[in-house]
């Protein structure tokens, strides 16, 4: 259905429409006006139209200098699966397309580990310190474990911690350092997620 020129021309309007609305959630997004009726009641018609259920599950606004998007395919047969938009400033285009091709694998939630919740550390740091408790750690050598687990943690959730998907000896963070860029934002959606 990805390839229904209906389909694409609706997708199309839709996106004019929460872009001219500065959208920051699907609510807004779905609120948006489009000639006259909302993006929601569009959806609504067009699928009826065309056949299919049409939903807006996710949208996600990125801002910056210059973007880089990446389509990844996760069957030949099928349109892409993942896609990844990624705000840079500097001008190594081809490793903020590295950058993107790697956001699309490692599916990172956040870009810096200051950007992950406090709330969500301290669930984590709860979690692994009763886990390591429970493998009978010594409790004089918990403080560190939980660090060093904590850490791991970040690698798994923050891009500029994460090891790069292309060598997977340096950082994100040493990547975009050695090619004179900054990631200032990115976002990855998955289709159906």
């Amino acid at each position: 259905m990805a390839k229904n020129d209906k389909f694409i021309a609706l997708g199309d309007k839709v996106l004019a429409a929460v872009a001219a609305a500065k959208a920051a959630s699907v609510e807004q997004a779905l609120a948006a006006d489009i000639d006259g009726q909302t993006v929601a009641a569009l959806i609504e018609d067009q699928a009826a139209t065309i056949g299919e259920k049409i939903e807006l599950r996710t949208i996600a606004r990125v801002e910056g200098e210059h973007f880089e998007v990446y389509l990844h395919r996760t069957s030949k047969d099928l349109p892409p699966q993942i896609g990844v938009v990624v705000a840079y400033t500097g001008d190594d285009a081809e490793t903020a397309r590295g950058i993107a091709q790697h956001i699309s694998f490692a599916a990172p939630l956040y870009l810096a580990r200051e950007d992950v919740p406090a709330a969500d550390v301290e669930n984590e740091r709860r979690i692994v310190e009763e886990i390591s408790r429970n493998e009978g750690k010594p409790e004089a050598a918990l403080p560190k474990i939980v660090e060093g687990r904590i850490g791991a943690y970040f690698k798994q959730v923050a891009l500029l911690e994460q090891e790069y998907a292309r060598d997977n000896k340096v950082s994100i963070s040493k990547v975009v350092a050695d090619a004179g860029i900054t990631v200032t934002g990115f976002a990855r959606i998955k289709v159906g997620a």
